[in-house]
Parts: structure tokens; C-alpha cells; sequence
């Protein structure tokens, strides 16, 4: 729990950034808020077409008794709005590094000037960013489809579909986050992965932090920035064990 702990305080310290370097962190909001605007818009087109949608969807349904019809396409709809909240996460988070490539790489790479590191040989390309980018949204469509299938279980399914969306989104956003850092030091995927999973409880607590600051209404914006921060302190702490972050 005090690893968990520790890796959500990593999230705080990046939102320290907006008060030591407001204007940088301010940079990292424009591609956020374009980014988050469709996405937003998206997601309320699906929630207008919603009842037509969970209608369409389940016309086995029709022949039930009103109760038991409703019950279920609730069930239906709620699991769907779910896997669309972990496809937001995932896309708002693929598609805002990529947009805004150059304004992140200047926030990550003057927090590792602050810490003071000089380790960093090898360049995180706009390329390299739409590889990751594209990756993160492969393996954000298989969670959102293990939550709306959790979601279809009766009675726990809401509970237990919300609980697997939140904690496999925030360590899909923790790994895509921090890979910047890593790779910059020469990492490859593989070694990335190893590294996390070593510090599992500590990248868990930032990764949900960060999911959830995401699922308050403009929170991905604000958070965005902040993020990316904190990210590049998670991945000095785990590079780092014995340091910690100023």
C-alpha cells in the first residue's frame, strides 16, 4: 500500500509543475483541450443515441417481460458506456502525446533538467510516439471489451467492470506515459515492461491516480500536463529506488 501510496503522490508532484513552471505546463493544455473537445463530443453522441442503441443491440430482449427487458438493456447500456469511458482514456491519452509531441517533450525534458540527470543519450521521435500511440489503443480496445464483458455480470458486474476499467487504464496510462523517460534512456519495449512490473504497486497508484483525475469532467485536460510530469518522476524514482523527487 505505501508503494501504491507513493506512486500516486508522483501524479501530485507533477501538478507542482503548474506552480513552479506555469507557462510550460500551460503550453501542454492546447493540444488537450482540441483532443479532449472531440472526444468529448463523441461521447455525447453516444450517450444521445444510447436507448436506440441498446435497443438495436439486444432484440432478444423484446420478448421479455418489461422489467426483466429494462433490468437488462441497463445492464447493456451501462457496460457500454463503461468500455467507452476506457476507449476515452486510452485515445484522449494516444492521441494528445502524438498531437502534442513537441509541447511534452519540453515539459518531461525540463523536469529531468530540474532533477538533474544527465543520463538521457537517445531521442523519443515523433514516430516512436505514434508506434506507442498506436499500440495503446490496441491494447485499449482489449480492456474495454474484458470491462464491458465484466460489466454484462448480474448484480456485481457495475462494480466489478468500473474496479478492472480503472485499474488496467491507469497501468496502460502509466506504461505509455512514463515510456518517454525510459526510452530516452535507451530502453526497448521489453526492458520498459520488466521495470514496471518490478515497481507494479507504485506505477498501479500513479496509473489510477491519473484515471481518475481523467474521469472528472475537464480533468484530462488540466491533468494532461501534469501527467506527463509526473510520469517522467515515476520513472526516475523507478530507475532511482533509493531517490526521491525534489
Amino acid at each position: 500500500m505505501r508503494e501504491f501510496i507513493r506512486g500516486m503522490g508522483l501524479l501530485g508532484r507533477g501538478f507542482a509543475y503548474w506552480r513552479r513552471k506555469p507557462r510550460l505546463m500551460a503550453l501542454g493544455l492546447i493540444p488537450a483541450a482540441i483532443v479532449g473537445f472531440l472526444l468529448l463530443a463523441g461521447l455525447i453522441a453516444l450517450g444521445v443515441a444510447l436507448p436506440t442503441v441498446t435497443v438495436a443491440i439486444t432484440p432478444w430482449a423484446d420478448g421479455w417481460p418489461g422489467l426483466w427487458a429494462t433490468v437488462m438493456r441497463i445492464t447493456v447500456g451501462t457496460a457500454m458506456v463503461g468500455a467507452a469511458l476506457v476507449l476515452v482514456a486510452v485515445s484522449f491519452t494516444a492521441l494528445t502525446l502524438i498531437v502534442g509531441e513537441p509541447f511534452y517533450e519540453r515539459i518531461w525534458r525540463s523536469v529531468e533538467h530540474d532533477l538533474g540527470d544527465s543520463e538521457i543519450d537517445a531521442r523519443y521521435g515523433f514516430w516512436q510516439s505514434v508506434r506507442d500511440g498506436a499500440g495503446l489503443l490496441v491494447r485499449g480496445i482489449l480492456v474495454a471489451i474484458c470491462a464491458a464483458l465484466a460489466g454484462l455480470i448480474p448484480v456485481v458486474g457495475g462494480v466489478l467492470g468500473t474496479v478492472l476499467a480503472v485499474l488496467l487504464t491507469g497501468w496502460l496510462l502509466a506504461d505509455e506515459l512514463s515510456s518517454r523517460a525510459l526510452s530516452a534512456r535507451g530502453m526497448d519495449r521489453r526492458q520498459r515492461r520488466q521495470l514496471l512490473r518490478a515497481h507494479r504497486a507504485r506505477v498501479l497508484g500513479f496509473g489510477v491516480a491519473t484515471q481518475l483525475c481523467f474521469l472528472v469532467p475537464l480533468g484530462a485536460v488540466a491533468t494532461m500536463p501534469a501527467a506527463v510530469a509526473g510520469s517522467t518522476a515515476l520513472a526516475r524514482s523507478l530507475l532511482e529506488p533509493r531517490s526521491l523527487v525534489r
